[in-house]
């Protein structure tokens, strides 16, 4: 397949304005500008399909209509950098090596939506990312792509960069609004929804960053160039990450829907040698890992989810036989436990009691009927929170106990770890 998101990343100086100009960068915003209005806008990018690459695949399209029409209320557009989920690595390739494909995008979705102001919000950690997109925003801002009666059309915007404190909870988007006004990071309860209530009470739309760097290509195109790339329901290019014992780690720009041992296999190059495949997290920590004998799925949402776990982020994380599952569970316990905001109980002591527990099992000193325990407290805790992050601590520890139980079993009667995983 053709590059696309990370067409330029490999050019000097990437990042500056003039190399994106000079292979057709801020084109489609003079198209969108010049030839449509907003309502069409909002209509092709509903017919291209173009599903939410944060985690949960909304169709962009739809989340931009619910946008109320006729309000005097100010309308904010927030694209969400804080890319925190273990394992997930693409958008801090965005933002570093090709902001403006990522400001474009912004441009065309605040036009689209009727927003004249846009927040790009950034992991406080990311220094080189924060850099990068303050100068490309000056940039834009030098060649009237932002700013008033941007390229001479009747349409303003301006884009503030906010900088979070490094929070996971943050990338929730409800708490990602609570930290841009300035109150400490905790989910809201729902309904009203952003588009009705959102960013200082007025309407919201919240994008991830991968999802608008799609914008300009499907704008420079069109709906049916695009909805050819990837299976139906399932269109266009993704980025997945991999990490793990494999021999080529990284981002690989592929079509949606692209196997998954191809990714690992082919593309990263597979295992080191000697290293047996153990599982597979398919879509960032919080999806619910895959056995061996489970991999032969397609990475697209659908697939993903008929297989019985999520394409998330798309953070493949490859787990090889040297690594105890006790001990990675562990420490996704001991993550999302820190990460917690402690608004809400089942989230709060959940995270806490099975970070516990498996810290007991771990160190030799677990009792019978942990293991049913584990799963039990997961179950107790799916659907029960406020926000998603309880739902990924379950997500992420209850599919593994379940399926490598007899590991678990291994711990509580050995006191230690399996053989081939002791280090």
């Amino acid at each position: 397949m053709e590059k696309l998101l990370t067409k330029n990343i490999h050019l000097p100086d990437s990042h500056k304005i003039e190399t994106y100009r000079a292979t057709g960068g801020y084109k489609a915003l003079a198209k969108a500008l010049g030839e449509y209005s907003p309502e069409d806008i909002i209509d092709i990018v509903k017919r291209s399909g173009l599903r939410g690459r944060g985690g949960a695949g909304f169709p962009a399209g739809v989340k931009w209509s619910f946008m109320p029409k006729g309000t005097e209320r100010p309308k904010y557009l927030i694209c969400n950098a804080d890319e925190g989920e273990p394992g997930t690595f693409k958008d801090r390739v965005i933002l570093e090596k090709d902001p403006h494909q990522l400001l474009e995008g912004i441009i065309i979705a605040s036009y689209a939506i009727g927003a004249q102001q846009a927040y790009l919000y950034i992991r406080g950690e990311f220094n080189l990312a924060i850099q990068r997109c303050e100068a490309a925003i000056r940039e834009a801002y030098e060649h009237n792509f932002l700013g008033q009666n941007i390229m001479g059309k009747d349409y303003s915007l301006d884009i503030l960069l906010p900088i979070g404190a490094g929070a996971y909870i943050c990338g929730e988007e409800t708490s990602l609004m609570e930290s841009i006004e300035g109150k400490k990071g905790w989910p809201r309860i729902r309904p009203p929804f952003p588009a009705n209530r959102g960013l200082f009470g007025c309407p919201t739309t919240i994008n991830n960053v991968e999802t608008l760097a799609n914008v300009p290509h499907i704008i420079e195109r069109g709906v049916e160039w695009y909805t050819s790339i990837g299976p139906d329901k399932n269109h266009g290019p993704k980025l997945y990450c991999v990490s793990g014992p494999v021999k080529r780690p990284g981002v690989y720009e592929l079509p949606m829907g692209t196997p998954l041992p191809e990714i690992i296999f082919d593309h990263a190059g597979g295992l080191f040698e000697g290293r047996q495949l153990k599982g597979v997290i398919p879509g960032g920590s919080s999806t619910p890992i895959l056995r061996p004998d489970e991999i032969q799925v397609n990475m697209d949402f659908d697939s993903l989810a008929k297989a019985g776990t999520m394409l998330g982020s798309a953070g493949i994380i490859v787990l090889d036989h040297t690594i105890c599952i006790v001990r990675s569970t562990l420490i996704l316990a001991n993550f999302y436990h820190h990460e917690s905001c402690g608004q809400c109980t089942p989230c709060r002591e959940g995270t806490g009691w099975l970070e516990n527990i498996l810290h007991h099992i771990e160190e030799g000193h677990g009792r019978p009927g942990d293991t049913d325990l584990l799963i039990e407290i997961c179950d107790n805790i799916m659907g029960n929170a406020i926000c998603p992050l309880g739902d990924a601590a379950a997500m992420a520890i209850g599919p593994a106990v379940k399926k490598y139980r007899d590991e678990f079993d291994y711990h509580l009667t050995n006191k230690q770890c399996l053989p081939e995983t002791r280090k």
